[in-house]
């Protein structure tokens, strides 16, 4: 059993982890701002990310921490640019100070796919594709560059031992209903049509959010000290393709219209997720569609709405 803290821990992609974590054996503490945690059987300590001084007493004594605290809505960091750049990368540097003050035996960052936005070269690419900062293209993009570069300063200045893990688009349940799946299964289920930006060909390859939280239990592994890894999912689905698969398990009646693109959206790169198969022995389990089905499930009974038929689910 190790003692670990997950910071952002009552969030969607933080609680699964959380319960990944706890189902594996640890003793789990969460720690997050405002909200509690999903279950009651783990600690919770209330603290503000930019306090350096909280974070330091809510890490105390933790082993490893997973930090997926941040601003991950890219619509909030283009309206609100300074706040998410302080809490996305000042909250790093208080969380990695205080893991070298306290000597944390990892920090295990949370970053995204989107740092591939313009980098050169062909796809596929992976771990050893350099940042292209030019083509960041986004706030948040360059938020999590700079959380990455700082895990690799504490790591060459102090020793404080890190993993990177860089998420594919995650979703699931429990996922913020401004996100596009579930904003558009409620347009789906209230009749209105599907609205998709640009063209629709900005392609995802979303993982399950379980997948996801199995892959930071396998990252605690002695080999992967000081590694980054690419948590992508297996298939390339296009927005349209997620619209379309929305009114699959909808019906027929449901309409998709066409919108301008969004600015700096993340059009898609084909990222490489062999590193983490080899070194940590991880690779999705739920397919798209069926992801999709329990995703939109799950939504309904948060919802309200009449339960889904549901045919028979198959795995990856």
């Amino acid at each position: 059993m190790v003692k670990v803290a997950v910071t952002g821990g009552s969030g969607f992609i933080g609680s699964h982890v959380v319960d990944a974590l706890v189902e594996a054996g640890h003793r789990v503490s969460v720690i997050d701002h405002r909200v509690r945690p999903q279950r009651a059987d783990v600690g919770f300590e209330d603290i503000d990310m930019l306090d350096l001084s909280s974070v330091l007493a809510a890490t105390r004594g933790a082993e490893v921490v997973f930090h997926l605290a941040a601003v991950a809505d890219v619509n909030y960091a283009f309206k609100y640019p300074v706040y998410s750049t302080a809490l996305n990368v000042m909250g790093t540097a208080n969380l990695l100070e205080a893991a070298r003050l306290n000597g944390i035996g990892r920090v295990v960052l949370a970053s995204t796919v989107w740092v591939y936005n313009g980098a050169p070269g062909a796809d596929p690419v992976d771990e050893a594709t350099p940042f292209h900062l030019d083509g960041a293209g986004h706030i948040y993009t360059s938020t999590k560059m700079t959380a990455e570069m700082l895990c690799h300063n504490y790591g060459e200045l102090y020793q404080v031992p890190f993993t990177v893990l860089r998420y594919g688009i995650p979703y699931g349940p429990r996922m913020r209903e401004a996100l596009l799946i579930p904003t558009l299964l409620r347009k789906a289920l209230t009749g209105q049509p599907l609205t998709v930006s640009g063209r629709g060909e900005q392609f995802r390859k979303f993982v399950y959010a379980r997948d996801l939280a199995d892959a930071h239990v396998l990252a605690m592994a002695a080999p992967a000290a000081n590694q980054t890894y690419n948590l992508e999912g297996s298939q390339a689905v296009t927005v349209l393709g997620v619209a379309e698969g929305i009114r699959r398990i909808v019906g027929d009646h449901v309409a998709i219209e066409f919108t301008p693109a969004r600015p700096g959206d993340f059009a898609g790169r084909d990222v490489s997720a062999a590193k983490a198969a080899s070194d940590l022995g991880w690779q999705t389990s739920i397919d798209f569609e069926t992801g999709l089905r329990r995703t939109a499930e799950w939504f309904c009974e948060k919802w309200g709405f009449p339960a889904l038929s549901r045919p028979m689910e198959r795995v990856a």
